[in-house]
């Protein structure tokens, strides 16, 4: 047993899912050639003023609610002063003393099953910088400010997450939490949704928090983990040997696989924080906080609860088919076709998934629709082909050759369920396996799987299982 524990608190930006920016009218649509979505108010020039998006701050209360934190009536706008070259104004528009959201929470499952709720400290407003480019300049740094004024909310969690795997555990929840909501499209690769992850050791037992290095920028689950699992590393390697954890800022590098420093990290008296001049305080009334809750979709927890209860699904399946909003609606739009809820459930969480993984593919880009997918469980539920069949049909359907009827008719694929054929290919298979059936009789319950292989084999795969097995017992007496 370890005799330091691990403490971490994650702060993760969020960009809103609003067409135009948050104080100006500059689109934010990704892959745009460089500075060509910066207006007046991005770059800073001077005489303009900003105008708040409306939108962006409906999202932000729409995520406050979903985490049952409290919305302010009224909160404020602050100037986090500090120089970067990708801000021109020398200042980000942010949210500091009075911020939008505080005081939620998040429930999230440990890999071993047990729950733990997960305090959000608060989630506030704030405009994102632009980007520093590095490759082709030579030495030189070019600057990009299609993001400048791009809207975050910014949700900071309590310092209450003990281990990586919890850390990637909340952050996957919050992950499908705001696609849900739809207030975010949280791509990690587009740097839609990224954290930066403060993280510190102490000796079991004590109650004093140890000091924290914060790593920056992560942007995908698998780096949070090991980021944090070579910091905690480094920081336990640290203090046996009699050395002291700095407060600074450090960057994980995914191809060394180590965390090093970038800069002493700042204190908030560092930013010299002051109420923006240019930005009226954001008075939020109790009935637009209530027609926004009114907007609000069934979330991840909510839904899972009813696939048990409506469906008769384990917890463990309805986890993985509410884990994404457009998982969850495949599967209840393959329901409509007629497919009974625990076979599809299995089968979407089975090769289904795994087709879409090694495809690379999200859900909403499966060549097999929900429809088709559905149609051809009910082959398997009315009997025409057997699951091991099914999956024959389900491959080609992922090659584009057409629905699960069609390809049953082309390839001749119905289920043998003609006891004759059935019980010949079974005489058959007792015959040629004469130990196996002794073995049978004797009470080796294994042997039987065996002998329906070969029957199966010897039909092609087409024969009725069920019947199979029947016929099998009836036929050795057992």
């Amino acid at each position: 047993m370890s005799a330091w524990e691990t403490v971490i608190g994650l702060e993760v930006h969020c960009q809103l899912a609003t067409r135009s920016k948050l104080f100006s009218g500059a689109a934010t649509a990704f892959g745009a050639e460089p500075n060509t979505q910066a207006c007046a108010i991005d770059l800073a020039l001077p005489g303009v003023l900003p105008v708040l998006n409306r939108e962006a701050v409906a999202m932000a209360i729409k995520f406050g609610l979903a985490v049952g934190a409290q919305i302010a009536p009224r909160s404020v706008f602050a100037r986090k002063n500090y120089f970067y070259p990708d801000l021109p104004k020398g200042y980000q528009i942010s949210q500091y003393e009075l911020p939008i959201v505080a005081l939620g929470h998040l429930d999230i499952t440990l890999p071993d099953g047990t729950g733990k709720r997960i305090g959000i400290t608060r989630a506030h407003l704030e405009e994102d910088a632009g980007k520093s480019l590095h490759e082709d300049f030579h030495g030189l740094t070019g600057i990009d400010l299609n993001r400048a004024g791009t809207p975050l909310v910014e949700i900071v969690s309590e310092p209450e997450l003990s281990s990586a795997a919890e850390a990637v555990a909340y952050l996957k929840k919050l992950h499908a939490l705001v696609r849900y909501l739809e207030i975010s499209d949280a791509n990690m690769q587009e740097g839609s949704f990224r954290c930066d992850a403060n993280v510190s050791v102490r000796r079991v037992g004590d109650s004093k928090l140890g000091t924290r290095a914060e790593i920056k920028n992560i942007n995908s689950f698998r780096f949070v983990e090991r980021a944090i699992e070579v910091e905690v590393e480094r920081q336990i390697e640290l203090l046996e040997s009699g050395g002291q954890v700095v407060q600074e800022t450090r960057l994980y590098d995914a191809e060394r696989n180590q965390t090093r420093a970038m800069r002493s990290k700042e204190e908030a008296n560092d930013y010299r924080y002051f109420p923006d001049p240019d930005l009226l305080p954001i008075e939020v009334s109790e009935a637009w906080v209530e027609h926004l809750r009114a907007q609000l979709p069934e979330l991840p927890q909510a839904r899972q609860a009813r696939f048990v209860s409506q469906y008769g699904l384990s917890d463990y399946d309805a986890g993985l088919l509410t884990a994404e909003r457009e998982l969850a609606d495949y599967f209840e739009a393959s329901l409509t076709s007629g497919a009974e809820p625990k076979l599809a459930a299995n089968w979407i969480n089975g090769e289904l998934a795994a087709a879409l993984n090694r495809d690379d593919l999200p859900i909403t880009a499966s060549p097999v629709s929900p429809a088709a997918l559905g149609g051809l469980l009910g082959r398997i539920v009315d009997q025409t082909i057997s699951g091991k069949i099914a999956k024959d049909v389900f491959a080609a359907m992922w090659q584009g050759e057409g629905e699960a009827d069609a390809i049953i008719q082309a390839r001749g694929l119905k289920q043998i369920t003609d006891t004759g054929a059935i019980e010949a290919a079974v005489e058959q298979v007792l015959s040629a396996n004469p130990d196996q059936v002794e073995q049978l009789k004797a009470g080796k319950d294994k042997v039987l799987g065996f002998l329906v292989g070969q029957v199966m084999k010897a039909t092609g795969g087409k024969a009725n299982p069920a019947q199979v097995n029947a016929l099998l017992r009836s036929k050795v007496g057992v």
